[in-house]
């Protein structure tokens, strides 16, 4: 399993250095204009008495292109081949065609530029809320956790709950519950599978539980104006993070964990191509795996020397401690969970963490 860099104490206090620094805007998007220079575009927001400036982050450039239908390969060689014309293509369409977006920023960045129906249910709410009931699980650990640009993610073991695929490799019960406050998926709780002799973690979406992140569209305006509603929808999020609250109590289900270990025991008996290197070249031309995540997975598969479902599977999972990016590494932990239920599905289409719809292995949102 991928190790974030941060513990408990301090992905609190970066989440509360994040929620001073943050703000939220409700704006008329005739009341916005980028300016772009050297592939930097910087985004005036007009508010009523005054303006703000904000750099556009490259998640926030996806949406927009995606909002305003410019093809995204188009749209970054006009970014830094012919700025200007990028600018007259945005600033044109967001007048042409007005309507009220929220725009979520951070640290002088817009992070998101997202439906004015986007609920907003932050990272910071909902740790206090998961946290105790985490506390309460009777051996119940979070044994990993990171907070990304675009995720936070808590990665909890139950040690009690706890068998052998096959006699000398145990396994336990788990959950991973991760949150998007820019608009790359729901709450997720997802089950867990962690490998003690590897330290490996597969993560099982197909036995998930998602909140979206859907509410009742903001007041009307034609002004930009800042969202201060901590307050004015605590109401709502009391009801919502209590339903989250239920879902984590039952996250780990020895039913569906005695299920998936199932699995994993028939996976041992399925074999894969007898070439591994052709076994790995498919699996990453099918979920579109860079050439490092196919050389560490090729190198565990080869070391293991497991050539079954099951072999393959860890290869996988084990490759994803390599992966420095921990979003990245996260969806190799799904990878295997995928190859585990589904094998080789030619027909899955995904949402990739840049918000695209593309083939791919990141069918998780």
């Amino acid at each position: 399993m991928k190790i974030g860099k941060k513990n408990i104490e301090e992905l609190y206090l970066e989440l509360g250095r994040e929620r001073l620094s943050r703000q939220d805007f409700i704006a008329d998007t005739r009341s916005l204009m980028v300016n772009t220079k050297s592939g930097i575009t910087m985004l005036k927001l007009a508010l009523k008495d005054d303006s703000n400036n904000y750099k556009v982050s490259d998640l926030a450039h996806r949406q927009i292109a995606d909002r305003l239908q410019i093809p995204y390969k188009y749209y970054e060689r006009m970014r830094w081949e012919y700025p200007k014309l990028l600018d007259d293509n945005i600033n044109g369409w967001l007048y042409k065609n007005p309507e009220r977006r929220m725009l979520r920023t951070l640290d002088g960045s817009l992070r998101a530029f997202l439906s004015d129906r986007y609920r907003r249910l932050d990272n910071l709410e909902l740790a206090d809320h998961i946290l105790p009931v985490i506390r309460e699980m009777k051996g119940c650990e979070v044994v990993s956790c990171e907070i990304t640009s675009t995720h936070m993610y808590l990665k909890v073991i139950n040690k009690i709950l706890k068998t052998e695929v096959v006699p000398g490799d145990a396994v336990q019960a788990g959950f991973v519950i991760s949150n998007s406050e820019v608009g790359l998926g729901a709450v997720k709780i997802e089950p867990l599978i962690y490998r003690l002799v590897c330290k490996n973690g597969m993560i099982c979406k197909d036995y998930s539980h998602k909140k979206y992140h859907t509410g009742r569209q903001v007041e009307d305006t034609d002004n930009a104006y800042e969202l201060y509603s901590d307050t004015t929808l605590a109401a709502d999020d009391k009801a919502y993070f209590l339903k989250v609250q239920d879902i984590v109590s039952a996250a780990v289900d020895e039913a569906k964990f005695q299920l998936a270990v199932d699995k994993l025991r028939q996976a041992r008996e399925v074999p894969t191509r007898e070439d591994p290197i052709q076994t790995v070249e498919l699996l990453g031309d099918k979920y579109l795996l860079t050439k490092n995540e196919r050389a560490s997975i090729l190198r565990h598969f080869v070391l293991n020397n497991d050539f079954s479902r099951y072999g393959l599977v860890n290869a996988v999972t084990r490759s994803a401690q390599d992966n420095t990016d921990y979003n990245r590494a996260t969806d190799l932990e799904r990878l295997g969970g995928i190859i585990l239920v589904n094998g080789f599905k030619s027909d899955q289409i995904a949402i990739s963490v840049n918000g695209t719809a593309e083939k791919s292995f990141l069918a998780v949102a």
